[in-house]
């Protein structure tokens, strides 16, 4: 019977091979595979961070052993503490208004038509170097309005409110009835009506001249009137024109303000007309005539952008400039995912768009935006680029960052052990900072 019965049974299963060969060679091809990236690692990565701690325990030399002293001067020395500083102030504010700006950007051109235009006009800085970026804004901060985009708006708009004078470097010539007096320029001797007086000046380029300046052209008398002429008083080539009197290659002060001072009161004033002249009233007898100091007023040159107090919120603003699309992209990527139905829900029940922003949409976005403010975090501890380039020789010191002040001790001082300590210090900086980033993905990949 049993015999039948397996007789009349369907053959079983085969069993099973052995799979250690197999597990075995998985393994040594798996390892064959990472080898090459395990040499690279060690070679690139493991071995500089293993030599750079074992280079800040020595001396400049390399040949004592100087234990800690290396670390010593990363708070002791003026020129770390100031780069900490800044460092400092790179971590708080660079990240925080990269990620503010690509968060608006992304939340404002969701809804329009032209968002996708937008956003590649405002990622495009990503695809330009950190070297061209800086040469970029030491251009846009150069002092010069004529050459600074920063200055040239700053001035046009400082401009439009209070204008400049005309004759900045505008001063009395030889044989002049005017001196010096606080900024301004007074006649020697009171004027009398019916006598014309002449005010020659000098220092005045030819093309700085007002567009409704004319030939300058001699006072005619008045009875019971003061009048004169202002005008510059200086013809090109040697023994032209005559001293003291409007020559016809010579123009006049248009728009120069004259003030009647008596007692030190001004009693009367005028403007100069096209061709320099003046008239003044009756009550301008006997007084000094003054040429106020806002007549030569130096014109506005703008903000000092790169100078000792701007130059870390410039070179901010130039690394805003750059990583502001990187973050709108990666938060305009996280904001695709956010259900509309939610939003959708919070506008039913009666919230307008800012509180539906601030309590359903930056919520759901905290995760994403995390990651951003993070990632930024770890890139401006090591930003180098920006400040080396931008800052001139002048303002790099107050410009410094721990990046930068590891070149100059390293490569500009010969202090290459103290440049070991400021690279082990910055890899201590980051590495918390970095594992709080990988766990945070772990977290959010797991979910």
């Amino acid at each position: 019977m049993a015999s039948a019965v397996a007789a009349g049974a369907p053959p079983g299963p085969a069993a099973p091979k052995s799979r250690r060969s197999v597990t075995g060679t998985r393994r040594v091809v798996a390892a064959l595979f990472l080898l090459p990236a395990l040499v690279l690692l060690g070679a690139l990565v493991l071995y500089p961070i293993g030599y750079s701690v074992v280079r800040s325990l020595y001396d400049s030399s390399g040949d004592q052993f100087a234990g800690f002293d290396n670390y010593k001067a990363l708070f002791t020395d003026d020129g770390i503490r100031t780069a900490l500083k800044n460092n400092v102030i790179w971590v708080v504010f660079a990240p925080t208004v990269s990620t503010a700006l690509g968060l608006v950007f992304a939340v404002l051109t969701e809804r329009v038509r032209w968002g996708t235009a937008f956003k590649l006009v405002v990622f495009m800085p990503m695809a330009i170097s950190m070297l061209a970026a800086g040469i970029i804004f030491r251009l846009v901060y150069d002092q010069d309005p004529d050459k600074g985009v920063a200055n040239a708006v700053w001035v046009g708009v400082h401009d439009s409110f209070a204008q400049a004078s005309a004759f900045p470097k505008a001063h009395p010539g030889r044989e002049s009835p005017l001196v010096g007096q606080g900024g301004a320029f007074v006649t020697k001797d009171p004027v009398r009506a019916g006598t014309p007086v002449a005010l020659p000046m000098v220092g005045v380029a030819p093309d700085q001249f007002p567009d409704d300046a004319k030939r300058a052209a001699a006072a005619r008398p008045e009875p019971g009137k003061i009048t004169g002429t202002v005008w510059q008083d200086f013809t090109r080539g040697k023994g032209v024109g005559k001293l003291g009197a409007p020559d016809p290659a010579e123009r006049g002060y248009a728009g120069m303000r004259i003030e009647a001072v008596k007692d030190g009161e001004v009693v009367a004033s005028a403007k100069a007309a096209g061709d320099g002249t003046f008239t003044l009233p009756a009550s301008a007898d006997g007084a000094r005539l003054r040429l106020p100091a806002a007549n030569f007023k130096e014109a506005y040159n703008g903000v000092d952008w790169l100078g000792p107090a701007l130059v870390t919120p410039a070179i901010i603003g130039s690394y805003v400039w750059m990583w502001a699309g990187f973050a709108m992209v990666l938060i305009a990527a996280g904001l695709a995912g956010v259900p509309r139905e939610l939003l959708e829900q919070a506008r039913v029940d009666g919230a307008s768009e800012w509180q539906v922003f601030r309590k359903v949409t930056v919520p759901l976005l905290a995760p994403v935006l995390a990651v951003v403010a993070v990632t930024l975090m770890i890139n401006v501890l090591k930003v180098f680029d920006l400040v080396y380039i931008i800052a001139p020789g002048s303002s790099q010191d107050d410009a410094n960052v721990l990046a930068l002040e590891l070149y100059r001790k390293g490569f500009s001082e010969g202090r290459p052990g103290v440049a070991s300590a400021i690279a082990v210090f910055l890899l201590l900086l980051v590495i918390p900072v970095m594992l709080f980033n990988i766990r945070r993905l772990r977290r959010e990949g797991g979910r």
